[in-house]
């Protein structure tokens, strides 16, 4: 089935509000939500037909509400995109239970959450889910525990929904971005003395030779969610102009 129907988590900005874009220019009515009100109402105006509904993705009454007002108000779901996200670097030894809690709550534990609200309904629309990971997955550098423990839990997360809800005609998969032209990372560059020359830095190990749009991403997302790929469950595709094909210790 097509996406007729979609909710996309963490859709104000980046590559969540690219994903809210392109599912709408391909015809599809779609949900998406975020904590900062403010700045999911300015992007429901700019995106004019999509729906923002306020919430908190770590919060399962918020998850649930979510879910209901999207089916009440837009018909039942069949495309939940886990986008939610934060960015954080901790040391092992000095992060707090609290904090562990409440960053995995955010990078991992919400993703099942949307999934186990929205299953009900994709498993009568026979949907798909599309979890963002990161290559953070798979390859990581110091300093970014927990956030490449989380990225690798999304990736099992898509494994075994997809054998769990395969048979029943759900396919689940994900994808991982690599550097790409978002809130954070411009922000990062920012902080640089010379932000050109870090983001020359930044893409010297990358085949493609730049940072990827959000859209780029978003083209992807949309694939996985649409009949092209009907076939196609469990799988995890790396969106990182060639980041991850380069030998470690090369640039």
């Amino acid at each position: 089935m097509s996406v007729s129907v979609a909710i996309v988590t963490g859709g104000s900005r980046g590559i969540g509000y690219a994903t809210v874009e392109r599912l709408l220019a391909d015809g599809a009515r779609v949900a998406f939500c975020g904590r900062d009100a403010e700045a999911g109402r300015a992007a429901q105006a700019r995106l004019g037909d999509a729906l923002f509904i306020p919430a908190d993705v770590s919060r399962e009454e918020d998850v649930s509400e979510l879910v209901a007002t999207c089916a009440a108000r837009l018909g039942r779901p069949t495309l939940l995109v886990n986008n939610a996200g934060v960015n954080a670097t901790f040391d092992a030894q000095a992060m707090t239970e609290a904090e562990w809690d409440a960053f995995f709550a955010v990078d991992l534990k919400a993703a099942w959450l949307c999934a186990k609200h929205a299953l009900p309904h994709l498993l009568e629309t026979r949907g798909s889910i599309v979890n963002v990971s990161s290559i953070h997955a798979v390859v990581t550098r110091d300093s970014f525990f927990p956030y490449a423990a989380a990225k690798a839990g999304l990736v099992g997360l898509t494994r075994s929904l997809a054998l769990d809800y395969g048979p029943r005609g759900v396919r689940v998969n994900c994808v991982c971005p690599g550097f790409t032209r978002t809130r954070l990372v411009e922000e990062s560059l920012r902080l640089d003395g010379d932000p050109e020359a870090a983001e020359r830095a930044m893409v010297a190990g990358v085949a493609l030779g730049r940072i990827a749009e959000p859209s780029e991403v978003a083209s992807v997302i949309a694939f996985l969610a649409s009949p092209d790929a009907g076939y196609v469950t469990g799988a995890t595709l790396f969106v990182d102009g060639g980041l991850t094909a380069r030998r470690a210790g090369q640039i």
